[in-house]
């Protein structure tokens, strides 16, 4: 099968890459993301929740947050009402088919690429379930062909866009010039839960919904974008997996309240910071490089302190994570597909050279860190 974008005359080359032994990484082509049309900033959603605990508004008000895109209910006289668990998973379903499509949709418009190209299409979601999932509930909006190849990755929290983006890097070197897309999907505002504590209270401080789709093909391809935006090889993956705070970060059912409930371990910024310089190091020297050989850092906008707690850490400036600052104080956390929208604002700069590097890194339950090396 051939993508569009390989035909544009002077750019079709074959791969030269030395890393790790291999002659057709992946490469990205594109990036795509989609929010929901409804916005608020932190200080709308403290008026529509009724919140008047001092406690809970600081939390709100000094989140480094300034709006999210979210789907919320219509608010009764005592604050927001609480959505039952059907209709949070409707809320999932609905929003998520929506906001996947159209990631999809403006991923391939930057290659010139049909629905029908795509060989591989992994959904990747952590805010609710669905049999059939969202790679099957995508094909007919997108028109998609039915033989193309699919796989849903669920519930593996906001690190899980790396771990897929690494099944679909290995899908598409041994697919070479097949296009693969990879889409997160997160309906953030379909997990959350009511109830005035503080523990709720801080998940629904941070999250917010959206998705992003991205786009990859391994071998003869050309070096750039159909838009002339280079097109990053996708080097190596390191995972870090910090079993001693495997109840960090979870997602589970709470019985008393008779619903899912989201736990933040307020020590989780500093366990990944604590692990951040072992893990990146690790991927540096698998490939012969220093820190001093990143240009660019594309770090998940978890939250301020775990951002501030990884930086910290890795002696990164506030430069190096502008764009992680960025899309947290824009759209919250968006869980699996946060990078990726810190890798479009990256592109959209137009300061990437030919020949740099840069690393990937996102944090999740597990508790996990996981990191990828490009080259541009």
């Amino acid at each position: 099968m051939d993508v569009p974008m390989m035909s544009h005359p002077g750019l079709v080359r074959t791969l030269d890459t030395p890393e790790l032994g291999s002659t057709e990484l992946a490469r990205i082509f594109a990036v795509g993301t989609a929010v929901p049309e409804t916005a608020y900033s932190q200080r709308d959603l403290i008026d529509r929740l009724g919140i008047t605990d001092p406690r809970v508004r600081s939390v709100y008000l000094n989140s480094a947050i300034e709006r999210r895109f979210l789907t919320l209910p219509e608010s009764g006289p005592d604050g927001i009402r609480a959505e039952t668990t059907g209709e949070l998973l409707a809320k999932h379903k609905a929003q998520g088919v929506s906001m996947g499509t159209r990631a999809v949709q403006e991923c391939l418009k930057h290659i010139g690429a049909e629905p029908q190209d795509i060989g591989y299409l992994c959904c990747v979601t952590s805010t609710g379930f669905l049999t059939p999932g969202f790679s099957a509930l995508l094909m007919p909006q997108l028109e998609m062909g039915r033989n193309t190849s699919r796989v849903d990755v669920v519930g593996m929290g906001c690190n899980a866009g790396l771990n897929s983006l690494n099944v679909v890097s290995g899908w598409a070197r041994s697919h070479p010039g097949e296009l693969a897309v990879m889409v997160c999907i997160e309906a953030c505002s379909a997990a959350y839960v009511f109830d005035g504590t503080m523990r709720t209270s801080v998940v629904n401080s941070l999250f917010g919904d959206g998705s992003a789709a991205i786009a990859l093909v391994a071998g003869t391809t050309p070096d750039t974008h159909t838009d002339q935006r280079p097109a990053p090889r996708i080097v190596d993956f390191t995972s870090c997996v910090i079993t001693e705070a495997m109840q960090a970060m979870r997602y589970e059912w709470d019985t008393a309240k008779n619903a899912f409930s989201f736990y933040l371990d307020p020590d989780i910024p500093y366990v990944v910071g604590r692990h951040a310089r072992s893990t990146v190091d690790r991927l540096l020297a698998r490939a012969g490089l220093r820190q001093d050989d990143i240009a660019h850092w594309l770090v998940h906008s978890g939250g301020k302190k775990v951002i501030d707690a990884v930086g910290v850490n890795l002696g990164l400036t506030r430069y190096d994570l502008r764009h992680t600052v960025g899309v947290l104080r824009d759209y919250g956390n968006l869980s699996s597909g946060s990078f990726l929208f810190s890798y479009e604002r990256l592109l959209a700069e137009g300061t990437i050279r030919p020949g740099e590097y840069g690393v990937f890194m996102t944090m999740g339950p597990g508790s996990t860190i996981e990191t990828a090396l490009v080259r541009w």
